[in-house]
Formats: structure tokens, sequence, C-alpha cells
């Protein structure tokens, strides 16, 4: 008897094949935006908190909050298209199939 390779034996026992993926996708591509006036609401909150919600210890950083919130936010970037590309690739990567 001619004994078998060792790469086909070791290819039986250590790799199986992979199930099918329903789909393609990347989970969340965008990133959410982080508020910029969230730093300052933050510092406002805890000046009233530790004052007792007193106007003169806190009309700094209440002016600053106002000026933050009222600044024009700026123009929001393109989408990432990488699930629409990933979507139209899918049939090629999958193969035929048959329908039913």
């Amino acid at each position: 008897m001619v004994p078998k390779p060792a790469a086909s034996s070791a290819k039986s026992i250590g790799s199986r094949p992979l199930p099918p993926l329903p789909k393609l996708r990347v989970r969340r591509p965008n990133k959410p935006e982080v508020n910029p006036c969230l730093g300052v609401m933050t510092s406002v909150l805890g000046c009233w908190a530790s004052s007792g919600y007193s106007v003169q210890g806190c009309a700094q950083l209440e002016q600053k909050l106002r000026a933050c919130m009222d600044a024009p936010r700026p123009a929001k970037g393109k989408d990432n298209m990488i699930n629409y590309h990933l979507s139209r690739m899918y049939p090629k990567i999958k193969g035929p199939h048959r329908r039913d």
C-alpha cells in the first residue's frame, strides 16, 4: 500500500467548510457624530449641581454653551458605501444558485 501524503490528511482533520453567509454586511460603517457641545453642557450641569442652581457662578459657562449651541453645525460628510458594494458583489462570491 502507498501511504497518503501528509497534507491531505491534515486538511481533512483541521479544516472544516465555512457555513454559508446569508449576506455580506459591515455593521455600522458610519461612525456617529460626537456632539461638540457635550463637554460644555456637562460642565454647566456640574456647575449648577455644585452651586445650587445659582446663575451668578455659572454665567460664563452658560454663555459658552449658548455660543456652542448657536454655532452652525458642520456639513455632514458622505456616507460610507461599503454595504452597497458588498451587496452587489455577493452574488458573484456566492456563485450560481438554483431558484425554486
